[in-house]
């Protein structure tokens, strides 16, 4: 007999599904944990599902409530339940599919897809049965069967590809096809949905019927159903990317099936067929395919720039003023630690994201939208077409700029920001009449045109920075520094971010204005609430990096770290605002140098202590997890990141604060953490301290360590390691010896690996260059094996203290074993020839080994030889080597 439940048990959780709906979190308290209690009732799921499919006396909500508990249940207690109860769950929920509520049907849906996720194998009957569903005439049964159908294509396309479950999808993907011309638009969509799920696999069911997919595709390309005409647009994007050759005979069709989605009334409609742009452009065939259509296209894109009426809503567009409105906590996103840059050799470090790409607005519409989509495709087509969209562009440019409507002239302004990457040598004849004109337009009425300058100005910082001063940097420097200080927290914000952005591209061009600079950005201080005061720390940060020592003067230190310190005071150590704050404090500290001095002690002891206790309470969860939460290590990462700053900053001076402490010890267990970023910046702090205070550093406890983490896999730990390595070598003299069997060979591997990143080369050569240095007899064998990547690598850096090192260690190494230079001699005359200004007795060593070979080859083979050189090496060569 089936099973049946009691009156008493019924009642009982029924009154519980209503209390925990009620917004009192005592009660929610209360209900969670009397949902626990009855988890160990064994039939408590079964009242549950018995609620959702059977008692139709109850309202929609309270239903759907009992199956979303029941879903979770199963997520975390299936393997437990008895074999009687998923039996039952899972017939109750195949005669519920078609109920005649759209609610309980999609909550039945979801129920059905998390029991096929915890293994569909072990449900032979419900793939069958809702294939057979399908054909029902009963519109509900049809449409609820899909609805499941999809959450399964979704989540269980692995298992529904497999050739040993017998392909499912041989049979489903016909089936699916057949409904795209069903006459509810419900159903077409749910048809379409699914077989978008197997797209970009291509998977074989789906590829051996593309022409029907096709044909049916375009079928819909007209229908009145927005959902319908959003999951063709996105098919049709897809295909793009994996079968481009399937859509070319239809290019020209779809692309003007997509101008017309582009404008689509429904934006999600629009949204989607604009991601076609975003994708064409990453094709070979883009430039050609598009050039004739690019005089509607453009507008279009244009066009879709403008905020919407929501986004105005939604972003509070009418209001002007709102300095003094506190920030809700919800408002600010996660802040997550960014690790100092990689250790060593750095300039021309490309190996990080750019940020500024990200389309110069609305953070708080964190959602990709028509506005941001249209403009990224903007940005990607300036970038395959260049100079070539101007023409289009230009006219449409001078009209919106000149608009009176301000939604329209901002458009226009953040189209101007998107094409500059792309376009930028073809903009440089118009930049000396838009640049004074967004620098004007700083002052609009409009906070929303003014934050969209801020972003569109930083885009041309570069150009800005390489004209005359009088010309636009300072008077752009002093409109931004008073959006700083705006009185609407979306401005402040673009222009914090906007000034972060000059001071990297400008550098120490600013030090004539660093009075003026610290006096606003400290005021900034107090007018900020809490998100901008975030950013507020990253702008004084790269002020810090950009323009170095020159921060170190008594009147900008007065001004800039009263403000800081008092902030560094005020927060707890479980405050996550510290992240920022330490980033900031680290750049600082190393910028000011020696002036950072009288604030150093406190910050050190505070760092130590961020560092013991995340080690201590690690410890605590290791040995008693269900006791002690594990730690949020960023705020071990970060504290470690300050000291390097401070190490960095201090050099010699914080051996005071060094001595007496615990810092190694607490450094030798960070070194081994399983967090690769926890690794990252120990080793970026033992290549610091190293070079500041050496005596406290132990290599035979550091060096097997480091010796382990050479893996180019894992590549800001390995640069890092690398980095610290050298150091130590330089320190450690011949008393290297030991170590370099156990590291050297790494070193070699990873210089010959292909694609490994460009900073990683670097500072691996400069490490081998310092090992052979200290102990050239033990590395000159090896020469052979990595000469040419070693020369390659080095030419291009600037010359520094690490580059001068590493050549003194090549020119010893090429005087023990000269036979292992013979072939690739051409790379090391090239990489001699990369220096501007060696030092007289490092330049004298590259003279006697060019000499010295040309000596041994006889002038005959020696012409032969230099006869390969280009015109440039042999010129540089005689001009400083007299060869």
């Amino acid at each position: 007999m089936a099973w049946q439940p009691q009156e008493e048990g019924l009642r009982q959780i029924i009154q519980l599904l209503k209390e925990s709906q009620s917004p009192d979190t005592v009660i929610q308290r209360t209900v969670q944990q009397k949902l626990e209690e009855l988890n160990q009732v064994t039939d408590f799921n079964n009242y549950l599902i018995f609620v959702l499919t059977k008692l139709t006396s109850e309202d929609e909500p309270t239903r759907s409530l009992s199956g979303l508990i029941l879903k979770n249940n199963i997520k975390s207690h299936y393997e437990n339940l008895p074999p009687t109860v998923t039996e039952f769950v899972k017939s109750e929920c195949l005669t519920a599919v078609g109920d005649t509520s759209a609610l309980i049907r999609a909550t039945v849906g979801i129920l059905i897809t998390t029991i096929a996720s915890r293994g569909i194998n072990t449900w032979p009957e419900l793939l069958p049965a809702l294939c057979q569903m399908l054909d029902s005439a009963d519109y509900n049964v049809c449409e609820g069967a899909f609805g499941a159908l999809q959450k399964i294509c979704e989540d269980s396309s692995e298992y529904l590809e497999d050739d040993r479950q017998n392909k499912p999808l041989d049979i489903l993907i016909p089936k699916f096809l057949q409904f795209f011309k069903h006459s509810s638009p419900k159903i077409r969509s749910h048809a379409i949905g699914c077989v978008n799920q197997f797209i970009v696999q291509k998977t074989p069911s789906l590829m051996n019927h593309i022409d029907m997919f096709l044909e049916n595709l375009f079928h819909l390309a007209v229908d009145d159903e927005a959902e319908v005409r959003k999951n063709v647009c996105r098919a049709i994007v897809m295909l793009l990317e994996v079968r481009m050759d399937r859509l070319l005979p239809h290019l020209h069709d779809i692309i003007e099936y997509m101008l017309l989605r582009t404008q689509d009334p429904d934006e999600n409609v629009a949204l989607e067929a604009c991601e076609f742009w975003l994708s064409i452009a990453d094709q070979q065939i883009c430039k050609e395919a598009l050039t004739p259509y690019l005089p509607r296209l453009v507008p279009i894109l244009v066009n879709g720039m403008r905020y919407s009426e929501i986004d105005i809503i939604l972003l509070k567009g009418d209001v002007e003023e709102d300095e003094n409105v506190p920030d809700r906590e919800e408002d600010i996103r996660p802040r997550f630690h960014k690790s100092r840059n990689t250790h060593g050799n750095e300039e021309d470090n490309n190996d990080e994201d750019d940020d500024d790409d990200n389309l110069g607005d609305d953070s708080s519409l964190s959602d990709w939208n028509l506005r941001k989509c249209s403009a990224a495709a903007l940005d990607v087509l300036a970038n395959v077409f260049k100079e070539d969209i101007l023409p289009i562009l230009m006219p449409i440019l001078k009209e919106t700029l000149s608009s009176t409507e301000w939604e329209v002239k901002e458009s226009g302004i953040l189209a101007l920001g998107a094409i500059a990457e792309g376009c930028m040598n073809g903009m440089i004849p118009h930049l000396n009449e838009l640049i004074p004109y967004m620098i004007n337009h700083l002052s609009d009425k409009k906070a929303l045109v003014r934050a969209i300058i801020c972003w569109t100005l930083s885009r041309y910082c570069h150009w800005v920075v390489s004209q005359p001063h009088e010309l636009y940097l300072k008077s752009m420097m002093h409109e931004l520094l008073k959006r700083i200080l705006d009185s609407n927290k979306r401005v402040q914000e673009a222009a914090c971010s906007a000034f972060a952005t000059l001071e990297e591209e400008a550098t120490t061009e600013l030090v004539p204005y660093l009075g003026f600079i610290l006096e606003t950005l400290v005021f900034a201080f107090s007018k900020y609430q809490h998100k901008n005061l975030l950013i507020l720390y990253d702008a004084i940060g790269t002020l810090a990096d950009s323009v170095g020592h020159n921060l170190n003067k008594p009147e900008y230190i007065n001004l800039l770290m009263p403000p800081l310190i008092q902030k560094w005071n005020a927060l707890k150590d479980e405050d996550k605002d510290l992240f920022p704050l330490l980033e900031c404090l680290s750049s600082v500290a190393t910028a000011l140098q020696s002036g950072f001095m009288p604030y150093a002690e406190p910050v050190f002891k505070r760092c130590i202590s961020l560092v013991e206790q995340t080690l201590n309470q690690n410890m605590a969860n290791s040995q008693s997890p269900d006791q002690f939460d594990a730690p949020d290590k960023d705020f071990m990462i970060v504290a470690l990141d300050l000291l390097s700053g401070l190490a960095e900053g201090l050099t010699t001076f914080i051996e005071s604060l060094i001595n007496g402490s615990n810092t190694l010890q607490l450094l030798y267990q960070c070194m081994q953490d399983p967090l690769a970023e926890v690794r990252q910046s120990s080793f970026a702090l033992l290549g610091d301290l190293t070079k500041a205070c050496f005596q406290h550093v132990h290599p035979s406890d550091f060096m097997p360590i480091l010796a382990q983490n050479l893996n180019p896999d894992h590549i800001s730990v390995c640069n890092n390691a690398t980095w610290a390595i050298g150091e130590i070598a330089v320190k450690l003299g011949t008393e290297m010896q030991p170590y370099v069997p156990i590291i050297l060979n790494q070193l070699v591997i990873t210089m010959n690996r292909t694609n490994t990143p460009k900073t990683l080369l670097e500072n691996t050569a400069i490490t081998i260059g310092r090992l052979g240095y200290v102990c050239p007899q033990d590395v000159a064998p090896l020469l052979q094996q990595f000469v040419r990547m070693w020369c390659t690598s080095l030419r291009n850096i600037r010359d520094n203290d690490e580059k001068d090192s590493a050549f003194r260690g090549m020119c010893q190494m090429i005087s023990l074993n000269p036979g292992g230079v013979v072939q690739d001699f051409i790379f090391f005359c090239d990489a001699i020839a990369s220096w501007i200004n060696p030092k007289d007795d490092l330049k004298d060593m590259f003279y006697k080994i060019l000499h010295g070979f040309k000596n041994q080859v006889g002038e005959e083979n020696w012409t032969r030889f230099t006869d390969q050189f280009p015109q440039q090496l042999k010129e540089r060569l005689s001009t400083a080597y007299g060869i």
